[in-house]
């Protein structure tokens, strides 16, 4: 049943104050090993991983989205899409600071989107990442459209004919170790029985765990393994994931550039997809 639910737009475009995050190596080696990352400088200690910039910022995204989505609503959304610009990789050892911002809502036909930006900044103030994150709430409808959507893809046409894949294994436990990594313990990733109990088969995945597989496959395919090459990388989930199978990303070599864009979706075993719309960027 939809309802109509005041959301509260004049958070928006307000940002919240900044955090400290200090980037410590033991635990950037432990993301990278708890999403199967191939790239040895991110297994040496090196740069973080990409991905590990949402550690940073998830505390402080998930605030600013409370601070848009009324309290009863908030356990009723689903991670849509995340959309991340790199400016330099994290180096481990340093202390970031992190900001949010609600940054609009859009109304769908069965439901409401809410969209939070986070910012990273190093320790001398130089920008690091941008990472925008959709919250999409089923059945609330808001009272209107408010503030900015999510970045735009722009046109990158249908990409090469002649795609490249990636087959990567999740393991039966990836799920318990990217929660130890990453600090997310939702009990759907963790507890089978609760994740039944909302209507899930058993545990599922993290999204965000998914995303740092796909961001392996675009480094691995278009970049020579360099991470420090990867510029944006934006995904929409689109389905569930459960432990233990193998997935497939798919992936094209977008029209124009630089930056070389990439288009990918990826896909589990029995074929369902699970990311679509996938773009990346990388710099020559």
């Amino acid at each position: 049943m939809t309802t109509i639910t005041p959301f509260d737009m004049s958070r928006l475009g307000e940002w919240r104050p900044a955090g400290r995050f200090p980037v410590e190596r033991s635990r950037s080696i432990a993301y990278a090993e708890a999403t199967n990352d191939p790239i040895r400088s991110h297994l040496d200690g090196t740069y973080a991983p990409p991905l590990f910039a949402v550690v940073a910022a998830i505390d402080p995204l998930v605030a600013a989205i409370r601070s848009i989505v009324p309290p009863d609503a908030v356990m009723r959304g689903v991670h849509g899409e995340q959309d991340m610009i790199f400016h330099r990789p994290i180096v481990p050892g340093e202390t970031l600071e992190v900001r949010s911002i609600g940054v609009g809502v859009r109304v769908r036909s069965s439901g409401t989107v809410a969209i939070v930006k986070a910012e990273i900044r190093g320790e001398r103030g130089d920008l690091v990442n941008e990472q925008w994150m959709s919250y999409f709430v089923r059945g609330v409808i808001a009272e209107g459209d408010a503030g900015e959507g999510m970045p735009e893809q722009g046109d990158r046409g249908s990409g090469e004919a002649e795609p490249r894949t990636c087959v990567q294994t999740i393991d039966e436990d990836q799920t318990f170790r990217y929660a130890d990594a990453s600090g997310d313990r939702m009990p759907i990733h963790l507890d089978a029985d609760v994740a039944r109990s909302v209507g899930l088969p058993g545990i599922i995945v993290h999204g965000l765990c998914t995303m740092a597989f796909t961001s392996h496959a675009v480094i691995n395919s278009f970049a020579d393994g360099d991470p420090t090459r990867l510029r944006r990388h934006f995904v929409r989930f689109a389905g569930i994931l459960e432990p233990g199978q193998a997935i497939t990303t798919t992936l094209r070599k977008a029209d124009g550039g630089p930056p070389q864009a990439i288009l990918f979706e990826t896909r589990a075993a029995n074929g369902d997809l699970v990311i679509r719309d996938g773009l990346a960027e990388i710099a020559g």
